[in-house]
This record gives structure tokens, C-alpha cells and sequence, in this order.
């Protein structure tokens, strides 16, 4: 249950972070926030930190979120990744992480084929 509760709270902390920092950037940044509420009602909490996780740090992907992330879309994927590499803190690495989100993608794509 704590590490269900600690899920829910990093979750939460991304999207605060997120909405603190939309209103400061351009209108670009506005179609991302529009993008990132209606992508974000498309994933579990649980299946989004996951995928978070597994692009951004050393996770495993669970293989019943990609029936998830399938069913988000590949745009909705691309850009939430991105917009998260896309933050100062991760300056010269967005590169590592966009291969790390395309290599998510490809093998739930594939594990959705054969389900």
C-alpha cells in the first residue's frame, strides 16, 4: 500500500511541477497542457509512472501497461516524454530518453500484436 500511496504522490508531483511551469513558457507550451489533460485521463496513474519510470530511470516495464500506453497513442506518448525531457533539468540528455520512449513504444506495440 506505501508503495502504491508513493506512486499516487510522485504522480502528483509531476503533474503540480507541470502545471507550475505551463504558464510561463509560449503558446506551444499552452497546446502542451492541452495535450498533456487529455492524455493524461488515457493511462492509468500506476501505468503512467511506470512508463515514466522505465524512460527516466532504471524501471521495468510492466507488460499490462502497455495495453495502456497502446491505448493512449503514439502522440500522446511522444509528446508527454518529450515534454518532460524537454525541462531544464534534464538539458543534454533529452536525446537518451527519446530513444528510451521510442523503444517503450515499439515493444508494447509488439506485445499488444501478439496479446
Amino acid at each position: 500500500m506505501a508503495k502504491l500511496s508513493s506512486h499516487v504522490i510522485a504522480l502528483f508531483i509531476v503533474v503540480a511541477l507541470v502545471y507550475a511551469f505551463v504558464p510561463v513558457f509560449s503558446v506551444k507550451e499552452a497546446e502542451t497542457k492541452s495535450l498533456w489533460n487529455t492524455c493524461l485521463v488515457k493511462i492509468t496513474p500506476k501505468c503512467a509512472l511506470n512508463i515514466i519510470y522505465v524512460v527516466f530511470g532504471n524501471g521495468t516495464l510492466i507488460e499490462s501497461c502497455c495495453h495502456d500506453l497502446v491505448q493512449e497513442g503514439k502522440m500522446c506518448h511522444d509528446n508527454l516524454i518529450k515534454y518532460i525531457a524537454d525541462r531544464r533539468s534534464l538539458i543534454g540528455r533529452e536525446a537518451q530518453y527519446l530513444k528510451k520512449r521510442d523503444d517503450v513504444w515499439s515493444h508494447c506495440v509488439s506485445i499488444s500484436k501478439t496479446a
